[in-house]
Order: structure tokens, then sequence, then C-alpha cells
């Protein structure tokens, strides 16, 4: 048994803050959560004095392994799989590094996602808990369809979902619109599926207990993937060929039907600003404050994994993509909240993560200072559990590139 105590303890459950607070943990499990000496005695006590506790940070969209280049000829990357499942675990530890102890990979090739998987399950890698999707459902030639995942029709997506779920997938992820960094693809506003081929998608992954996510920025994807029932909407952009142009009736559609939203505001929301300009980056951010305004369910994830104009989004800029829902104009109670519990329970795991509670998984993290009161005390970090086991890497130096 371990006891560890702090200054306060966030438990997660909105507003519920604990001063001088205490968690108490057998193993991979909390036992229980409350004020000082609540918990009776442990074998350890750790005392952190000026320090806040509270759930392991959940970044709800990662790409762990994307490819640097493709060729469109041999469908190939030059990146052998050792090598990339190399560099994935690199990218598991940096997201530890910044406090991400669950993290859900929306898309790889090879199942490579689920083999790191399972390695961090049985302690051989440093990382978070991954939620993994495999392969994305894509249509041929369309985004990220270098991924392994082309299907047209209902009955080849019905295969595909099958064949990623039959591999062990946790839940399934389709591009029903295009994007615009794979070449050659339909763009961000062209939809590259039906509402009634996403119903396929949410029947197979239903079918196994397993959630949707869809990739949609195009206005006819996102209303299409909420009707078919998907459980997160990724990027909601309301991308037009003229850019972003928020559809304040089809954002009221999202908050009703409950569905939760991963606008995917990254880290790197700057640095991109001054290389993409500022307005379609400000629109961007303007309609991700609409819709909260409107009530969606919003949930923080970062799209990590990217290089696009040369700017690369790197697993460990978890934090800095949290300031950018502040400088959306949400508090900083709020932003812990999409980063925690409201994110775990979009990726499925809210039975256990998200939430310092007795019974749920030891994955938590301590911050010297006070994140309600500074967001970037986040970066503070002085412990961090992956299923009570420590795996706080500050101090270990980056040698290699964490995007594809």
């Amino acid at each position: 048994m371990r006891i560890i105590r702090a200054a306060r303890v966030l438990t997660g459950r909105p507003g519920e803050v604990i001063a001088e607070g205490e968690v108490l943990i057998d193993g991979a499990t909390i036992v229980s959560v409350g004020p000082r000496g609540s918990a009776g005695e442990a074998g350890e006590v750790v005392e952190l004095p000026g320090h806040t506790v509270l759930p392991g940070l959940v970044d709800a969209h990662v790409h762990l392994g994307f490819d640097a280049t493709v060729d469109p000829v041999t469908r190939r990357s030059a990146e052998s799989d050792h090598h990339l499942l190399l560099r994935m675990a690199e990218n598991a530890r940096k997201l530890v590094s910044a406090g991400v102890t669950t993290a859900r990979d929306l898309g790889g090739r090879d199942f490579l996602d689920l083999a790191l998987r399972d390695a961090i399950e049985e302690g051989l890698a440093v990382g978070p808990h991954l939620v993994a999707a495999t392969r994305p459902i894509t249509i041929t030639g369309g985004h990220c369809w270098y991924m392994g995942g082309e299907a047209d029709d209902e009955v080849a997506i019905r295969r595909v979902a099958r064949e990623n779920l039959r591999a062990g997938a946790d839940c399934l992820k389709v591009m029903a619109s295009g994007g615009q960094m794979t070449p050659g693809a339909p763009p961000s506003w062209v939809p590259q599926y039906t509402t009634e081929q996403l119903r396929v998608v949410v029947e197979e992954a239903g079918a196994r207990g397993k959630g949707v996510a869809a990739h949609a920025h195009a206005h006819a994807a996102i209303r299409s993937a909420l009707e078919a029932g998907v459980t997160t909407i990724e990027h909601c952009s309301f991308f037009t060929p003229s850019g972003h142009r928020y559809d304040a009736e089809l954002a009221d559609l999202v908050a009703a039907g409950g569905t939760y939203v991963c606008p995917t505001l990254h880290g790197v929301f700057w640095r991109s600003r001054e290389v993409l300009g500022a307005e379609m980056l400000d629109d961007w951010l303007s309609g991700v404050a609409a819709m909260r305004e409107a009530g969606v369910r919003l949930i923080a994830g970062t799209d990590a994994g990217f290089v696009s104009s040369g700017v690369a989004n790197r697993a460990d800029g978890f934090v800095a993509s949290l300031e950018v829902f502040a400088e959306a104009g949400f508090g900083n109670a709020e932003i812990i909240e999409l980063a925690t519990v409201r994110a775990a329970d979009a990726c499925g795991v809210g039975e256990a993560a998200g939430s310092l509670e007795a019974g749920k998984r030891a994955d938590l993290i301590a911050v010297a200072g006070d994140p309600l009161t500074c967001l970037s005390d986040l970066r503070n970090l002085a412990l961090v559990l992956v299923s009570g086991r420590s795996v706080s890497q500050t101090g270990v130096d980056t040698v290699t590139s964490s995007a594809g």
C-alpha cells in the first residue's frame, strides 16, 4: 500500500478539490481518495507539499506512427515496420513525459499500434495506456489510404472493420471526409462516405461493444457522422473550399445528440498560425469557442504525429494544446475536465480512468503548483503513475522526431 499526499487533490469530478488530500494505492488500483489521514496507514507515504495531484491526462487523438513518406506507386513507406515500431515506442514515452497516461491512437499501419499497446501493458515499453483504432477505414486512394484500410462499398467496409476488430482494435476510425495531408486524396471539404456507409462502421463496432471515431471536416461529413451515430467526431472544423465556415445549426444538432467532438487543438497552433496564416487558424479557434457556447461536449486531443508546412506536431506537446483552449476562452477547471474525465468517457475507458476514485486504475500525476490557477503548472511534473507504476521521464533528452 502507498499513500500520496499533496496540498490539493483534484478528483476529476467537476469542481471537486480536496485541500490537503491523499490517495491510497494498492498496486495498480486506487483504494481511496480523501482528506489527509482518511486512508489510515500504509507501508509507503509520499509527501508532496505545495503540489497538486490529479488524474493522468488523456490525449484522445494521436498518431504514434505516421509514415514520413509514402510512394504512391509502390504504396509503401521507406520506413520498415521494425523502425516505425521503435519510433512509436519513443513517441509513447514522450506522451508520458507530458503527463499523458491514456491516449487514443486513431490510425496506424500493419497493426503496430496493437503490438505497442500490448507491450506497454506487459511492462516491456514505457507509455500510456493505448486505445488503438488500427487501420483507418477510407476510400481507395482516400485520406491515409497507405495505412491499409481502403474500402469503397458496404461489403468492403464490413470486411475491413471486422479485420480490424478481429486483430484486437479497441475502436474503429473512419475517414468521413477527405484530408489535407494525403497527396491525391479528396480535400477536407469533400465527403468520402454516405450516411448509410458510415452506419455500417457503427454497426460493426457496436456489435462488439466498441465506439467509432469519425474524421470529419466537411459540413456534409459532420452531418452524416452524427446521423450514423458515431461516438466522436474528430476535427469538426466545418471546412469549405474557402476555409472554415462555422454552421451554428449543425453545431446545435451535434450538441443535442450528445456526440463528443475532438477539435484536435494542438500545441503548434501559434507556429501554424505564422506559417499558414492568421485568418484560417483564427476562424478554426472561433469555431471551437462557438461549439462550446452551443453546448457541444468537447474533449482534448492533439492529432500529434503530423508535419504540416514544415511544422511538426510533437507527441510531448499536450500541455501546449490545452493552452490553446485557454486562448479560446475556456477556464482552467473546464480544460482539466475535458482533458481527463470527459476524454476518458469519450474514449470508452471512463470506468477505469479519467478520475481519481476507488476501484479505478492508479493513473495519476502530481505537479508543483496549482493548475486551476496557472495552467502551465501542468508542466511541473513531479510524479507520473500508469496503473500505479512510476514512469516519470523528466530530463530525458529526445533524439528523434515525433512526427512522420
